[in-house]
């Protein structure tokens, strides 16, 4: 069913909206593989992707306040099923704009809660783009990210090192670099891949940077590492 036409829908009204979207989409049997892979940690309703972006696209859409969309991505994280965390991640991806520097704390808050990285990495996403829509201000909206570095939660630790994702010339080399040495003792395999995989993007960028900090560098990083920030640079 399609949003309706006038003003915003409540957080509530918008929470009922994508459970009368996506419940009756249930696969029981999906369901059970979609649990395993991610460890028995989560219940699932069995939805592929696919079907879950057409079933609440009408939403996803819908243009929203900054409160109402914030508080919409909370009550679609109390939601036992994964598919409503993804819901919420994709409004939030969508709707980045409308956030602004403030909102960072509430999405950190939201990656400690059913943490684990397929809500973890989009929400770093929109993390990094408000971030990049700030770098103009001149006021270092990173600064943000340096206190995120040194939070005891390991998945903060992990936005931090990917919220320069796609950024391109507009990456900080001075802070990724710094990022990645500091976290480069961390036996984590999340933090590991992380490292790897933010060198490896901005390697896209700049191979001849990325693969002199790598040589420079080598002994500090762990294997999983260098594996990653090497694939497209014939490491």
């Amino acid at each position: 069913m399609p949003p309706p036409a006038g003003s915003p829908p409540s957080a509530k009204a918008l929470t009922a909206a994508f459970q009368a979207a996506l419940a009756p989409l249930a696969d029981v049997e999906r369901a059970a593989p979609m649990r395993a892979y991610m460890r028995d940690q989560f219940d699932f309703l069995g939805i592929p992707t696919p079907a879950r972006r057409h079933a609440t696209a009408a939403w996803i859409k819908q243009k929203l306040p900054a409160s109402t969309l914030i508080a919409t991505a909370q009550s679609l994280w109390r939601l036992p099923q994964r598919e409503y965390q993804y819901a919420a991640a994709d409004l939030l991806a969508r709707q980045w704009a409308t956030l602004s520097l403030d909102d960072i704390p509430t999405l950190l808050a939201l990656v400690q809660q059913k943490s684990w990285w397929d809500t973890v990495d989009p929400l770093a996403g929109v993390v990094g783009d408000i971030l990049r829509a700030h770098l103009p201000d001149g006021n270092d909206p990173q600064v943000l990210m340096d206190a995120a570095l040194n939070h005891d939660n390991l998945w903060v630790r992990r936005v931090a090192m990917l919220h320069q994702l796609g950024w391109r010339s507009d990456t900080d080399t001075a802070r990724l670099w710094r990022y990645a040495l500091q976290l480069a003792p961390e036996a984590d395999f999340f933090i590991r891949k992380a490292i790897g995989w933010a060198l490896r993007d901005y390697a896209r960028h700049a191979p001849d940077a990325v693969r002199a900090f790598l040589n420079q560098h080598r002994p500090a990083l762990s294997a999983l590492t260098l594996r990653e920030a090497g694939k497209h640079l014939g490491e």
